[in-house]
């Protein structure tokens, strides 16, 4: 007969991988990941299959590049929320996320100055729908996490909470670094590629 044992004290949650939901967050990048590699090997097929490419005018670089700029800046308080969130400082997590939905809030903005210069319908051509398919793919997480930043902000501030919210928080942090290192090969097929690979002129 086997002896009972007091699994009482346990922790109820757990931080990176040693947390079920960190491997299942890691398990949708890794899916998603792939669906954006899918995304520019079609585009540099089709740029293979075609003479002249892009057959219009690349997309303009002022507001992608002040997107990607505060993208990478954001890293900065993305980091410090995810610290707080690993040494459960409320206080600190709090602010980290108030500038993190700030964030969200000015990427959403500059991504809808963005969609107004991609200079090509989604329906006009094979480019086109490239372009859009990209661009599409990627404000679907970052509206995503934006979201879920709220979310927390509403949660962190309004309780009740415990400590596996603070696991969480890390969690949504460690998701917005994807949304950062997933854009820099979009941009770079998009508003690039076309400039130093093919002379198209902005």
């Amino acid at each position: 007969m086997s002896a009972m044992r007091d699994v009482s004290r346990l922790p109820t949650y757990r931080f990176s991988y040693r947390s079920p939901l960190w491997w299942g967050t890691l398990s949708f990048v890794v899916i998603e990941g792939l669906g954006f590699v899918f995304s520019i090997a079609v585009y540099f097929y089709l740029r293979s299959q075609n003479a002249e490419w892009p057959p219009v005018r690349p997309p303009d670089l002022l507001w992608a590049s002040l997107f990607t700029a505060l993208l990478i800046l954001s890293e900065l308080p993305n980091t410090w929320t995810k610290r707080a969130a690993l040494a459960q400082d409320l206080s600190r997590v709090r602010i980290g996320l108030l500038v993190m939905a700030g964030v969200g809030i000015a990427a959403m903005v500059l991504r809808a100055l963005e969609f107004t210069t991609l200079n090509v319908r989604w329906d006009a051509n094979a480019y086109g729908s490239t372009v859009w398919l990209l661009i599409g793919l990627h404000t679907a997480h970052l509206v995503t996490d934006v979201f879920e930043t709220f979310v927390f902000v509403v949660m962190l501030f309004a309780g009740p909470l415990d400590g596996r919210r603070f696991s969480e928080v890390e969690d949504n942090q460690a998701y917005w670094d994807f949304v950062v290192i997933a854009w820099l090969p979009v941009y770079f097929t998009m508003y690039w590629a076309p400039r130093l690979l093919d002379g198209a002129t902005s």
